[in-house]
């Protein structure tokens, strides 16, 4: 019993040295992220790691037109939402942080980075988040951290962005990089997220949001990201070639289709719709021997080819479809 009793002042008295929004059940989501702006399209960004679960859902935030944040450490989830409506109303990134955090009772335990579509950028990080923690602001950019294995993680990140070219999603990707080579966060890695929006929203929401990766639990959740981000990319181009299908522009599909396959030539997705466009341009010598490795790889695609013949995605006389079908 008195041990029992011990116990329960123990975590008492810890309870009433946490923020509310601790003791209300907020995530403590120690972490490294950057937000980014691409200075060319405009188009702006977060990315971020955790050895928590999910960190995607609760630290990423960002809006077509507005901005983006990252709110981690103890963290105050309700600044992502709150920060984006913030933005819209005409604060600067300055204006919307000093809103936000005056009316916390727990500023000091985070850690937050607003970016707007120009580029400005405001970033706060409480003087009790974990050590090490601290950030990195600049142009188009702020990088920040905290519990991490090294005080020298962050700087990594900013040096990384600064010397990274090429779409936003992979110089953000370079950063984290940059931070799990520096040590990263001292407990390990479980989780990432990549989220990019265009500058300006469009009449299509569905279309604003470029990139919307998450690696939810993984060992090696930076390495997983990266190789989720190809894949994406990989998509792009398959996406590509089945709007060249429509178009019925089977030289311009059998280039995005063979694009992606080439980016990961044991996809048999890729590989199968490289081999039918092949076929369709009257290749089918060559589209045959890849026929052989997807059916031979799965049963169901020799089926599948049968059922693509009616609507015409696969063009071909009956000879050359007996052909296709006989590998």
């Amino acid at each position: 019993m008195k041990m029992l009793f011990k116990v329960l002042v123990l975590t008492a008295v810890f309870n009433s040295l946490l923020p509310a929004q601790m003791i209300n059940g907020e995530p403590l989501t120690h972490t490294f992220s950057i937000v980014a702006r691409d200075a060319e399209t405009g188009d702006v960004g977060v990315a971020v790691q955790s050895h928590w679960f999910s960190v995607g859902s609760v630290v990423a935030w960002a809006e077509a037109g507005v901005g983006a944040i990252a709110t981690q450490s103890l963290v105050n989830v309700s600044f992502g939402r709150r920060g984006l409506d913030l933005l819209k109303s005409g604060l600067s990134p300055q204006q919307a942080l000093d809103s936000l955090l005056a009316t916390d009772e727990g500023r000091e335990f985070r850690q937050v980075a607003i970016i707007d579509v120009q580029g400005r950028v405001a970033v706060h990080t409480g003087e009790d988040c974990i050590a090490e923690a601290g950030h990195v602001k600049g142009d188009n950019f702020s990088v920040q951290a905290n519990m991490m294995l090294k005080d020298t993680v962050w700087p990594a990140m900013a040096d990384a962005f600064k010397k990274s070219s090429g779409p936003l999603a992979e110089r953000m990707m370079a950063a984290l990089e940059a931070a799990q080579k520096e040590g990263g966060d001292i407990r390990g890695q479980q989780s990432a997220a990549i989220l990019v929006v265009r500058s300006k929203k469009t009449d299509k929401p569905w279309e604003d949001r470029l990139i919307d990766l998450r690696v939810e639990d993984h060992p090696n959740a930076v390495a997983e990201m990266k190789r989720v981000l190809k894949v994406h990319r990989a998509y792009e181009h398959m996406n590509n070639g089945d709007l060249a299908i429509e178009k019925n522009d089977e030289a311009a599909a059998l280039r995005e289709y063979g694009t992606a396959m080439n980016m990961f030539p044991d996809n048999l997705e890729m590989k199968y719709w490289t081999a039918v466009s092949l076929a369709n341009i009257g290749k089918v010598a060559k589209a045959l021997p890849m026929f052989k490795d997807i059916f031979d790889g799965d049963e169901n695609w020799r089926e599948l080819t049968r059922r693509i013949v009616d609507n015409e995605l696969l063009k071909v006389s009956e000879p050359d479809l007996k052909r296709i079908l006989e590998q």
